[in-house]
């Protein structure tokens, strides 16, 4: 990368690719040098979670490619396709910051060519959570993060905890099909309130904005109840909805508190769980979700 500040700010002194060929182009000194190649797939709207991502895989990997495609196939009807932030020189100008290698900004036409209909599916661990309301979408995530894995061909991928189902998503899909890639989770950055970082946070007014810091709020009350001896389930979701509901208006689409690997509800706290949400302050749909392992847990 260009030293700056010996002249102008170029957001494009990385490779920008947007075909197969030249992302292949791009990376293959890399491939012939043996080196690795880590891999941020986004949907743009850059944030500083998103640069955390990329952070980990620059100390981890000796070239980095970032993707930026907002995925028509994981939007249902009535959802924010449409109107979801594309700011892209902004995105670019920060990938360059964080020297990104390659910044891979494909069409719907790449990613999607004529006459394709494969679709991939992880039916047991999309029906829980986001799934049981968003029909399809984890279907979107699966084959477009499978088709960037393809064009790619990172060793390592890396995903925020943020989205936990994704992840387990992801995981899962990647064991099964043997795609050889290595996916590392990275923990989930938080504004200093505790608010998850993430591109919706911009659809909330200030009001709201400030409200929405109640959903970390609840799960670590309920987080503290575990740790002095709650094991219900039932009393520690009435807990967190009682919290956030009294910070202001709000829809839940739920809380949940599940296995962290089948994300199957449980009825009793015991071993590895995480305490999953969705809720829509105004016009934004916020997610989270925290560990909440009992203190007897091993493994």
């Amino acid at each position: 990368m260009p030293d700056t500040a010996d002249g102008p700010y170029d957001p494009f002194a990385m490779i920008r690719a947007t075909t197969g060929p030249e992302l292949h182009a791009a990376l293959q000194g890399v491939r012939d040098a043996g080196g690795a190649i880590g891999f941020v797939p986004t949907m743009g709207a850059l944030h500083h979670g998103h640069a955390s991502l990329i952070e980990t895989a620059r100390r981890q990997c000796e070239a980095v490619v970032v993707s930026i495609f907002v995925n028509p196939r994981q939007f249902g009807p009535g959802e924010d396709f449409t109107n979801y932030p594309r700011p892209i020189e902004a995105d670019l100008a920060l990938c360059s910051d964080l020297d990104v290698d390659v910044a891979f900004v494909p069409t719907v036409e790449v990613m999607y060519p004529a006459g394709s209909e494969t679709v991939v599916r992880v039916p047991e661990l999309s029906r829980h959570l986001c799934g049981a309301a968003r029909q399809g979408h984890f279907d979107g995530v699966a084959t477009v993060v499978a088709r960037l894995f393809g064009l790619v061909r990172p060793h390592r991928a890396y995903f925020g905890e943020k989205d936990h189902q994704q992840l387990k998503i992801i995981e899962r899909m990647t064991g099964d099909l043997a795609i050889g890639v290595d996916i590392v989770p990275c923990p989930t950055v938080r504004e200093s309130d505790g608010l998850a970082v993430s591109s919706r946070n911009a659809y909330l007014g200030n009001s709201e904005r400030k409200q929405a810091a109640s959903l970390h709020s609840a799960m670590m009350s309920a987080l503290t109840a575990v740790r002095s001896g709650e094991r219900s389930v039932t009393l520690l979701v009435d807990m967190i909805r009682r919290e956030i509901t009294a910070a202001g208006p709000c829809d839940i689409d739920y809380i949940s508190i599940v296995d962290s690997e089948t994300l199957a509800d449980i009825d009793t706290i015991g071993g590895h769980a995480r305490i999953c949400l969705a809720v829509r302050i105004g016009s934004a749909r916020l997610i989270d979700n925290v560990a909440v392992d009992a203190p007897d847990a091993s493994g």
